[in-house]
């Protein structure tokens, strides 16, 4: 009985003790002080009769309270998706004001239910914590594990959805894919405003920009079958050796699941993802869009024709 997994073990021994490729990890950059006693916090919609029924999809987002995260709660509390969501938000550390959202996850849907978590510290090294992943610690992995719906997507807070974005996603995944992924817009860090598609980083596996190395995905873009993909669930927590910001523990993710699971793409363009000068892909970025795209859309949207809005 044992002997398919022994095979197993030797073939993939990554899997099992991952924490290994990373060797010697740098010390905590700094400790942040704790802006709160540790809380979870719990809202649900008045169709939600038991948080013990597994929800149709879960959502997770790890913040640091920039106030961006009203645009990425708000688009998936307007999914038109029929189904009941399951939000599950882990705060890393604080910029921002909680009772903010707190006041924001009072008008949750009726067939929406909200966790709002915050342990009391940080947990990434970038804050003080002891997981490598400077861009929320072992939070993606915590929370991955405690959604109560086999579906699991996630969502960057200072992004957001199309209002089909869950709907296409879970028709890729019911349909016996064991991951999918949409396609993404590129968004002005400044007027928030959409500039065109990405259609040559996050395209999937084989593809794009990132060909050479199998493709790429945001994890904005993002679902998985928890159950059947659990073996990527704790490498959100590990990132790649090749990244000094230690902020790419999604190649590790992408790359086990395109090689290891059957995935499927849903063709929308459905994630609005906001770029930043400071990113090393910008200057690629810019020779794609063009310099002066990229400011035009900068402008204030009020005096131009702009062709997408924020759903709400």
């Amino acid at each position: 009985m044992l002997r398919p997994f022994d095979i197993q073990l030797v073939r993939n021994p990554a899997f099992w003790n991952p924490l290994t490729q990373l060797g010697n990890q740098p010390a905590p950059e700094r400790l942040t002080e704790p802006f709160s006693a540790p809380f979870v916090r719990g809202f649900q919609g008045k169709d939600v009769k038991s948080l013990q029924q597994p929800a149709d999809f879960a959502v997770v987002i790890v913040t640091t309270l920039r106030p961006t995260i009203a645009d990425a709660v708000q688009s998936v509390f307007y999914q038109r998706f029929a189904g009941s969501v399951q939000i599950l938000i882990g705060i890393d550390a604080s910029i921002g004001d909680a009772t903010f959202v707190e006041q924001l996850c009072t008008s949750v849907p009726d067939r929406h239910s909200v966790l709002l978590f915050y342990p009391g510290y940080s947990t990434s090294s970038r804050h003080g914590g002891l997981h490598a992943t400077h861009d929320g610690g072992s939070l993606r992995t915590i929370l991955s594990y405690l959604a109560n719906s086999r579906y699991v997507a996630y969502l960057d807070d200072d992004n957001w959805w199309s209002q089909d974005h869950l709907s296409s996603l879970y028709a890729v995944l019911s349909a016996g894919a064991e991951w999918a992924y949409a396609l993404r817009w590129f968004v002005h860090p400044d007027s928030r405003q959409p500039i065109c598609q990405d259609d040559w980083e996050s395209v999937g596996p084989d593809r794009g920009y990132f060909r050479s190395a199998g493709g790429w995905v945001d994890p904005n873009c993002l679902a998985i079958d928890k159950i059947v993909c659990e073996s990527v669930l704790p490498w959100w927590s590990i990132p790649t050796l090749n990244d000094p910001k230690a902020m790419d523990a999604d190649r590790n993710v992408f790359r086990i699941l395109s090689r290891e699971f059957r995935g499927g793409p849903t063709g929308a363009h459905s994630v609005f993802y906001q770029i930043t000068e400071a990113d090393v892909m910008h200057p690629y970025r810019l020779s794609v869009i063009s310099e002066q795209r990229y400011r035009s859309s900068g402008e204030d949207p009020a005096h131009r024709n702009c062709l997408h809005r924020r759903p709400y």
